[in-house]
Order: structure tokens, then C-alpha cells, then sequence
């Protein structure tokens, strides 16, 4: 009898990210507004896009017949650099919008910094929590 599939990705990316911006409102005192909301949905992707990497390979590699503890080791280790490099992009191109203090700035700070706190938060989420859950979830299935 195969198991469902469980997906965890959305609510684990959620709380993480609201935690995140809570976490970084309180440090920084800036007010959540519609680019905060908005910085929160392009975190939601970008975290989610993430996993999705990390969990697909971590997948082949179980399909080549590795075991759990391999795939898991492995399929973080070969998917950092991709992970990383689409953070630190998203980063970097945030930075003018967190760090502007022209007219109207005070609205796109708000983006910036909300992505920036979220990516980097996210970073070790995603590096972390996504193989420790996967390890967890299909413990119990591994061959």
C-alpha cells in the first residue's frame, strides 16, 4: 500500500516567513503595509521554489537507489550553490530598495527590507528544516 504524499512546504513557508517579518518589524521598527504584503508573497515563491529544488533532486537520487541518509547529505550539498545564488541575487537587487532614501522611499523600504529579512531567514530554513523534514517524513519509508 503506497502512502500519500504529505506536503508541508506551505504552512512550514508561511510561519516561517511571518515569523521573519514579525521578527525583523520588532528589530528594525518599520510598520507592515502592501509592499511588506507583497514582499511576503514573492518570499513565498522564492522559499517554496527552493525546497522544490532541493526536494526533487533529494528524490532522484532515493529513485538511484541511495540511501536516506546519502540522498539527503547529497542532494543538500549539490543544491547550495543554486539555492544560494537565487537568494543573493534577490538580495542583492533588494538592497537599493531597502537602503533608498529619496522621494517615496519610505514605500519601497518596506519591500526591500521585508525580502532581505525573509531571504535570509529562509536561506537556513530552506538549508536546514526542508532535508531535516524530508529525512523525517520518509524515515519510516526508506529501503
Amino acid at each position: 500500500m503506497k502512502l500519500p504524499e504529505i506536503s508541508v512546504r506551505r504552512p512550514v513557508t508561511t510561519v516561517m516567513v511571518f515569523a521573519a517579518i514579525t521578527l525583523l518589524g520588532c528589530v528594525a521598527f518599520f510598520r507592515l503595509n502592501l509592499m511588506s504584503f507583497i514582499g511576503v508573497i514573492m518570499l513565498m515563491g522564492i522559499v517554496v521554489k527552493n525546497a522544490i529544488v532541493i526536494v526533487n533532486y533529494t528524490k532522484q537520487l532515493r529513485e538511484c537507489g541511495m540511501s536516506l541518509n546519502e540522498a539527503v547529505v547529497k542532494g543538500g550539498r549539490t543544491r547550495l550553490r543554486p539555492v544560494l545564488m537565487t537568494s543573493l541575487t534577490t538580495i542583492f537587487g533588494m538592497v537599493p530598495l531597502a537602503l533608498s532614501r529619496g522621494d517615496g522611499s519610505e514605500i519601497w523600504n518596506a519591500l526591500g527590507i521585508t525580502v532581505i529579512g525573509g531571504l535570509l531567514v529562509s536561506g537556513l530554513v530552506t538549508l536546514i528544516l526542508v532535508p531535516l523534514m524530508y529525512s523525517l517524513v520518509h524515515r519510516g519509508r526508506a529501503k
